[in-house]
């Protein structure tokens, strides 16, 4: 495909002037000792305690090698924690130690004041169009599904799937202990037990006839339903499966004629969360407490389908809360 040269140059000036903008040339981001990869490393691992560096690498697509110095440095400096996972001596899990937390917050706070800075300066509405425009950017580099990609529904054997690699993959992203799998395990058993196929379904991703993600919608009460269970295998990520799977659990919502989504996640996974936010759920509210072996943030999000009052004279027999 040939582009036009001045397209290209457009691309590239608008590069310029944006890194210009949140200052990104400068020796050290946000007036600190760290460039804009070492920050941006420290930020996944203060979002994420526990993920491994194999995860970073593949995610942020960085060298291994390079991550490996970045984290050395940090671990120089006492900003850094490993840990070997008890499944495989060669992963390590990575966290931020108190030293770690103080010198990251700063960075956090000063990057929250620069892009406050720079919205203060529009107005409502030229605010909305910019971040419009940023999403429509986003999303024009999300590649189609592949023809190979397929979404079913369950079928025997693969509430067991669901269970294993939930358990296995939060193992090696996050350092999640086997609370977590308990609990996804008694998810999917409540789900076949109680399954209502009028309001509740579960999709399975297949690629090139592997399983390689889930996501369910269940019931919460005769008004809202509830996501549950999104998961993408790495092999899958980048396809844009994730969106797809939450857009399946929206459009059959609607359908099935709720008000609301409701879904449970926690303030680290943040590849979900933006998927989230791209689909309009908004947070509604978040704690922090201990779970699956870790000090957490939970959140709750919410995503608005209708107005009660218009709803009400189609409003479906209730259903079981979960």
């Amino acid at each position: 495909m040939s582009i036009p040269l001045q397209q290209i140059e457009e691309v590239r000036a608008f590069n310029r002037d944006y890194t210009r903008r949140i200052g990104v040339l400068s020796q050290g981001l946000l007036d600190s000792p760290y460039s804009l990869t070492q920050v941006r490393v420290m930020y996944e691992i203060a979002h994420r305690p526990g993920v491994t560096a194999a995860a970073l690498a593949r995610e942020l697509g960085l060298d291994r090698g390079y991550l490996s110095r970045i984290l050395k440095g940090f671990a120089t400096e006492r900003l850094l924690a490993r840990a070997a996972s008890s499944a495989d001596a060669r992963r390590q899990h990575l966290r931020l130690t108190s030293a770690g937390r103080r010198a990251f917050a700063p960075l956090e706070q000063r990057a929250r004041r620069q892009v406050r800075a720079l919205l203060a300066g529009l107005d409502a509405s030229r605010r909305q169009g910019l971040l419009q425009a940023m999403d429509a950017i986003r999303g024009a580099f999300d590649p189609p599904l592949p023809e190979e990609l397929r979404l079913r529904m369950h079928r025997p054997g693969d509430m067991g799937w669901v269970v294993e690699r939930h358990g296995a993959l939060y193992f090696e992203e996050y350092g999640w202990n086997q609370e977590f799998e308990a609990l996804v395990a008694g998810i999917t058993a409540e789900f076949l037990r109680k399954l209502d196929p009028a309001r509740e379904r579960c999709w399975i991703a297949e690629y090139r006839g592997a399983r390689v993600g889930s996501v369910f919608l269940v019931a919460q009460d005769a008004t809202t339903a509830k996501l549950r269970l999104l998961l993408v295998e790495p092999a899958a990520r980048g396809l844009g499966l994730g969106g797809r799977l939450i857009s399946e659990c929206i459009a059959f919502a609607r359908s099935a004629g709720y008000e609301r989504i409701v879904l449970w996640t926690h303030a680290n996974l943040t590849a979900a969360r933006k998927l989230y936010r791209r689909a309009l759920f908004e947070r509604t509210a978040h704690e922090l407490r201990r779970s699956f072996g870790h000090e957490l943030v939970s959140e709750t999000w919410e995503l608005k389908l209708r107005a009660p009052e218009l709803s009400a004279t189609r409003r479906p027999p209730g259903a079981a809360k979960r």
